[in-house]
């Protein structure tokens, strides 16, 4: 299976998400709002979501809850349209190095906090200027998260949702 630990931000926030332009562009393919999560860790292909269950839930019980904040604007980063996140590096870090020996092998760069909006080929972005947003919500859980591919857009799964400074809520 497909795995990563990701936190969801709150409906006010998607609210502030949902009312970005979206520009009908040939090329640009816009993320469906159920996806609209930020990546702490993207694990690749995992045999059994236990041990990755279990290293992200010692990581949560060591962090307190934080503040996340997206905004001041969208940016065009690559061929891809992201809301930027801060506030969550702690939280990242955390989940990166408890799960270092599991999945794919952790990015080199530095955590970089995003909620991502579209996806284009190359060149294609031209047409689409960086939009101000802005919110914050208080993070207190995250979760481990199966995706599945096949035609169109991927399907998302939680497989635990994991609090912040507690226990499990369930694998």
């Amino acid at each position: 299976m497909r795995l990563f630990v990701a936190v969801w931000p709150a409906r006010d926030v998607i609210a502030a998400l949902r009312a970005l332009a979206r520009p009908p562009i040939d090329g640009v393919r816009w993320t469906p709002e159920a996806q609209w999560h930020v990546t702490l860790r993207f694990l690749g292909e995992i045999d059994d979501a236990a041990p990755v269950v279990d290293a992200v839930a010692v990581a949560a019980a060591s962090t307190g809850p934080c503040l996340a904040t997206i905004g001041p604007r969208t940016r065009l980063v690559q061929d891809m349209v992201w809301a930027p996140v801060d506030g969550l590096v702690a939280l990242a870090t955390a989940v990166v190095e408890a799960t270092a020996t599991l999945g794919a092998p952790p990015e080199r760069r530095p955590f970089r906090g995003h909620v991502t909006l579209a996806r284009a080929r190359r060149g294609r972005l031209r047409g689409i200027a960086p939009e101000p947003v802005a919110g914050a919500w208080t993070v207190d859980a995250v979760d481990v998260v199966r995706s599945r591919l096949g035609k169109g857009p991927a399907a998302y799964e939680t497989v635990a949702t994991l609090p912040l400074g507690g226990p499990s809520l369930g694998v």
